[in-house]
């Protein structure tokens, strides 16, 4: 099996980090093609196929996936429609906001079997959040490419409608996690910690949480009430990021990423 991705910027460059990192193809069984000689260079170091040639890439392989910025979708399909089969191809669209019937009405006939895609950044360390919409797909198709993202990370398949939650809520939301993470660690820093250090006690505290949440299945309320005793210094925390309107700050910079 033969997959081409199709733009390696940043999404796409972490995309195909992914792919060499995990199981489920061979070096020689991916193609890279971007415009950029100095982004087909670093590929090609890695050991996988390269190529400034989208029609090039598409025609190889066995799943197509188009990772640019949502306003060269068009282009770029329109582009390798002629070498799209539909019969022998599935097509992956990585970008926000490019609905299914858009790309169907691109490709008319030569659409092969659709699914659109958001993972994040951290796909690159298999460590993804990755939301699904099969497009009139089987239901072997759909387990293949959930197959090839959970190898990348975690999936979620969801219906279009809510695609574009799911893009702010994990696509978004790693760069707000990061952002707490910068807040914390300068905190450290004014709490007296070296900043290298601050930054590696804030992210292993974040790690820890996430593994203990991930073993016991608690509620992260449950998990937060373990460590706040009556008159404690956690829970005088707590509310002090409350008071600064911590939990309302977050939910309307999730909101503010659909508008």
């Amino acid at each position: 099996m033969k997959i081409s991705v199709i733009g390696a910027g940043a999404m796409g460059g972490a995309t195909v980090e992914g792919l060499i990192k995990g199981h489920q193809f061979k070096n020689e069984d991916i193609t890279v093609s971007d415009p950029s000689q100095a982004v087909v260079d670093k590929f090609a170091k890695l050991g996988v196929n390269v190529t400034t040639d989208n029609q090039q890439a598409a025609k190889t392989a066995d799943i197509v996936c188009v990772v640019v910025k949502p306003w060269l979708v068009e282009r770029v399909l329109t582009d390798i429609k002629a070498e799209l089969d539909p019969k022998k191809q599935l097509l992956i669209v990585i970008a926000a906001g490019v609905p299914s019937a858009s790309i169907k009405e691109w490709l008319g006939a030569n659409c092969p079997p659709l699914f659109l895609v958001i993972p994040n950044i951290a796909i690159a360390q298999l460590a993804s959040m990755t939301f699904i919409v099969p497009c009139d797909t089987t239901q072997q198709q759909t387990e293949l490419i959930q197959g090839i993202f959970n190898d990348m990370g975690t999936s979620l398949l969801t219906d279009e409608q809510h695609l574009a939650s799911g893009t702010t809520l994990a696509s978004c939301g790693i760069a707000y996690a990061m952002r707490y993470i910068r807040a914390a660690a300068e905190g450290g820093v004014e709490l007296g910690f070296k900043a290298d250090d601050a930054k590696k006690i804030v992210m292993q505290t974040m790690k820890g949480a996430v593994e203990l949440l991930e073993a016991s299945g608690m509620h992260p309320e449950a998990a937060i009430d373990l460590v706040t005793t009556p008159g404690g210094l956690t829970i005088k925390g707590l509310n002090e990021m409350e008071h600064a309107g911590f939990t309302s700050a977050v939910i309307r910079g999730l909101k503010a990423g659909l508008k």
